[in-house]
């Protein structure tokens, strides 16, 4: 039985390592993607409304509704094959992805950023991470991370964190597993 997932719009970003932007440019002005301060103030979002044109903000709203709703159906995989070697933890988070082929929540992408920025002027701030932390507990640490953030967040919370941050697409991960 194939499941039907409401949340099917892709959304193309950079990889979280990639320091250009010019792969990861979207267009919110089609009704399908998110919207952008380029956009009118109203446009429709999907057929769910039947004509109806929703404002930035909620159509920001639908949009992460539809975001969380498609993570809570990607399953966390349980079989890990190998050890990552990783220098930094969105370096890690990248390799995860390729391998495991499957996204990284929004959140966790961002707390990876927030992890390596932490490091910034620390004594160890040039030493591999995988020689500080080993790379099983990393991963498995993303992972239950991960969990986290697809089963329990709430899409209000991430419509909020999406209107505050203009480039919030480029921590959405363009991976789309079948379910």
């Amino acid at each position: 039985m194939k499941r039907s997932l409401p949340w099917n719009e892709q959304i193309d970003v950079i990889s979280s390592d990639d320091s250009s932007s010019s792969d990861s440019e979207m267009d919110g002005c089609d009704g399908k993607q998110p919207v952008d301060d380029e956009c009118d103030s109203k446009q429709p979002i999907d057929d769910e409304y039947n004509g109806k044109e929703l404002s930035d903000e909620d159509a920001l709203i639908k949009s992460a509704e539809m975001y969380q709703e498609y993570m809570k159906h990607i399953p966390i995989p349980t079989h890990r094959g190998s050890v990552i070697p990783f220098t930094t933890w969105m370096g890690l988070g990248k390799s995860i992805k390729q391998l495991y082929n499957q996204p990284l929540h929004y959140l966790t992408n961002i707390l990876l950023k927030q992890w390596d920025q932490l490091r910034i002027g620390s004594e160890d701030e040039c030493k591999p991470l995988d020689t500080l932390v080993h790379p099983c507990k990393a991963e498995a640490t993303i992972w239950l991370i991960e969990e986290v953030h697809r089963h329990t967040s709430s899409h209000l919370h991430l419509a909020k964190l999406w209107l505050s941050d203009p480039l919030h697409h480029t921590f959405i991960d363009s991976i789309f597993p079948k379910l």
